[in-house]
């Protein structure tokens, strides 16, 4: 379990790390202007994008919640306990992860009516 949590850390990292690049590479289409900005947002809508949305909700939650167990463990606050520590972070983070991707696919589907 150990090895689990320690590769998870890290593919997370790096994860998150591409993703940093990758929205410092899309905020310069605001330097675009408005048009290019609009488009670019009516496709970072559709369903594919999303999906990469929960992704990155997924590194997120993964990353940070071992990166508790790992300071809680290397504090000493709770040595002996790394497997169970390990197992009720990710249970709850896929919790958190359901719950963002109900948010996201379902409560904020576009239908049509106008949000005035």
């Amino acid at each position: 379990m150990g090895q689990v949590a320690f590769s998870l850390n890290r593919f997370t990292g790096l994860g998150l790390v591409f993703y940093l690049f990758l929205h410092l590479a899309v905020l310069t289409q605001l330097l675009a202007g408005a048009s290019a900005w609009n488009g670019f947002l009516r496709l970072a809508t559709k369903p594919v994008f999303l999906g990469l949305d929960v992704l990155l909700i997924f590194g997120l939650l993964a990353h940070g919640l071992n990166g508790l167990r790992v300071a809680l463990v290397g504090t000493g606050l709770v040595p002996n306990r790394q497997r169970a520590l390990f197992l009720s972070l990710m249970a709850f983070g896929a919790i958190v992860l359901l719950f963002s991707a109900f948010h996201i696919f379902v409560r904020d589907l576009p239908t049509g009516k106008s949000k005035q």
